[in-house]
């Protein structure tokens, strides 16, 4: 009972404040994570808690000319992290940046109404290329910057339609191996090359174009749709998880919900989360006040 009644008055206590230290400090967890599922990450942290641990072992064994070694490189290992994972270290960034969504807070998003019109063009044309055994390999940009993909391919910036899309997508077009990639509406580049993903959990039997994909979605926010040139099975990679065997209605029903929010769900939910906090905060305060009265 003595805890639970200190952590009551701890409770009581809290400013607004310190509600929204807390609402802040779960949301970069919660935003950080899943970044450590690429392989990239994986490398970064597995580099920096090995010369920890290792660093502690030589400290605990007395070992000390490889201690002060280690204690050496750890003195400069921000930098050699810096230099050695750049790019990893690039696409982390921009992951995290990417969820702090301003458009929302201004009313920049793209239209819903818009943005099916771009789905169901893209439907039609993976529904008439899985049927005739072509591949391909498109990518939804979202809020992560995809210009070092862009300067890879061919700039387009075209409207989407099916009949462009199958075009490029043709198996003796100059552009049909690489990805094309949709962002803001529009076919902003094609033939693009994209980073393979390192993951186990991709079956062998699966080639280059899905590694891609998955890799793709790995590195950034991006939807990515994957038509098999064997099979014509559609996927789709989301946040670095593939999902296989989709039907055309199916992939529509899955883009919908990946790209067509509406600008009260693009809001930023730790903004709501807050708020609701902050009131909750300022009620009970009242509340105390009119006992006292």
């Amino acid at each position: 009972m003595e805890y639970l009644e200190s952590l009551f008055i701890m409770f009581t206590r809290l400013r607004w404040t310190d509600l929204l230290d807390i609402a802040v400090v779960a949301f970069l967890i919660y935003r950080l994570l899943p970044m450590f599922r690429s392989s990239g990450a994986v490398r970064i942290a597995q580099t920096v808690g090995t010369l920890l641990l290792l660093s502690w072992i030589t400290d605990l064994l007395d070992m000390y000319a490889l201690n002060y070694l280690l204690d050496q490189v750890l003195q400069v290992g921000f930098l050699a992290i810096v230099i050695l994972f750049q790019p990893e270290l690039r696409r982390m960034i921009d992951h995290l940046l990417s969820n702090v969504k301003l458009a929302g807070f201004f009313g920049l998003e793209k239209p819903t109404q818009e943005t099916e019109l771009v789905i169901g063009q893209v439907v039609r044309a993976c529904e008439s290329m899985s049927r005739d055994r072509v591949g391909a390999l498109i990518v939804f940009g979202r809020d992560s910057a995809l210009d070092e993909y862009i300067r890879s391919g061919t700039e387009i910036q075209g409207q989407v339609s099916e009949q462009l899309i199958r075009n490029i997508f043709f198996p003796k077009a100059a552009l049909h191996d690489g990805a094309m990639i949709i962002r803001e509406g529009k076919i902003a580049a094609a033939g693009c090359v994209l980073p393979l993903s390192a993951s186990h959990a991709i079956s062998a039997d699966l080639g280059t174009r899905h590694r891609a994909g998955v890799g793709m979605s790995e590195a950034s926010d991006a939807v990515v749709v994957i038509v098999s040139e064997e099979t014509g099975i559609i996927s789709v990679a989301v946040g670095g998880v593939l999902k296989r065997y989709l039907a055309p209605q199916m992939l529509e029903r899955m883009l919908r919900n990946e790209l067509c929010k509406e600008p009260k769900e693009a809001s930023n939910d730790l903004m709501d989360k807050v708020k609701r906090m902050v009131q909750k905060q300022s009620d009970r305060k009242e509340g105390g006040s009119d006992r006292e009265k």
